[in-house]
């Protein structure tokens, strides 16, 4: 059941984070994720605050110096139809192609992507687990077929964003402003790992509000690509998943970042990959060996150790496609 709430639509992003600062406020912009949430009683609100108002938040542009700029409003679909990120950022258009199911692509917000809660059942569902406050995960020893093989110290969720990959892999970098003013954080290092705390998904303070995500001009040579294996084709979130930004001088890799998704509590970035590929070559044995070290630190639970073949069957392939430009 839905619970009462007031609902505030601001007119400005100053407006807008003086609302957040009330107890209980939540910001509102695509519904994707709040509604559903405060429908199933995940957190509750006695004030939701649209931006849905703020027109300046929704747009992409380029740059003078051929950056990208995105506005959070910006729709999962503009992002996956926009010519210029399908030719520079392919891996990012890919990546929003694969969001959810058509309708949610044309309501959900980019920004709105990048913050969504954890979609673990049992956070989800009627269990206090630790990430809610409580003192356990009951992920760790229930059913956990869908859960992470990596970073999972405490809480074994895995982050459920498809965009947030490619940001990461990409190097952008995300704007937010809140009470205190404006400030810039890395896409790599938006997202909180429950190491550090258990209780959060982003870097996010109280009333602060992403803005904007920057993109840097692609480098010549950069190849890209995004990979998504999912139980079904539409609505599924990711068993498995990469984004590869490559960049290639000849038939060598000389520089680049491999992320992955469905794999940890937040997009993890393959650094062992790295390694393998980055001064190499993407022959068959380069290509086999990065596979097999994508997944030599992976510490599957119980029931998804089936995760482990998925990503070197899935980094193989999608290796080999990149190489072929």
């Amino acid at each position: 059941m839905m619970p009462n709430f007031s609902y505030i639509r601001p007119e400005s992003l100053q407006e807008a984070i003086t609302h957040l600062g009330s107890a209980d406020a939540r910001l509102h912009a695509g519904g994707t994720d709040l509604l559903p949430c405060l429908r199933d009683q995940v957190f509750d609100a006695k004030k939701v605050v649209s931006i849905n108002g703020i027109n300046d938040l929704r747009s992409i542009q380029e740059t003078e110096d051929g950056s990208l700029r995105i506005g959070a409003l910006t729709t999962i679909t503009e992002v996956a139809e926009n010519p210029l990120i399908r030719e520079r950022y392919a891996a990012l258009a890919q990546a929003a192609a694969e969001v959810a199911s058509p309708q949610l692509r044309h309501q959900g917000t980019i920004g709105g992507n990048l913050c969504q809660k954890p979609r673990c059942w049992y956070y989800r569902g009627e269990f206090h687990c630790l990430r809610k406050g409580g003192k356990i995960c009951y992920a760790k020893g229930g059913e956990n077929q869908f859960h992470c093989i990596f970073g999972g110290k405490g809480c074994y969720i895995v982050h459920p964003s498809d965009t947030a990959p490619p940001l990461a892999a990409f190097a952008a970098k995300i704007n937010i402003v809140g009470p205190k003013g404006k400030r810039t954080v890395e896409a790599a290092v938006f997202h909180v790992e429950p190491s550090k705390d258990v209780t959060r998904e982003t870097v996010l303070e109280p009333a602060e509000i992403v803005t904007e995500i920057l993109l840097p001009r692609p480098l010549q040579g950069l190849r890209s690509s995004y990979r998504k294996v999912r139980a079904r084709q539409a609505w599924d979130f990711a068993l498995a998943g990469v984004a590869l930004v490559l960049q290639f001088q000849g038939n060598k890799v000389t520089k680049g970042r491999v992320v992955l998704c469905g794999a940890a509590p937040v997009p993890w970035r393959s650094y062992e990959v790295e390694k393998v590929v980055i001064g190499s070559a993407l022959d068959d044995a380069t290509i086999s060996r990065a596979a097999a070290a994508a997944v030599k630190n992976a510490k599957p639970l119980e029931k998804n150790d089936y995760k482990i073949p998925l990503f070197q069957g899935m980094l193989e392939e999608e290796l080999q496609k990149i190489k072929n430009g």
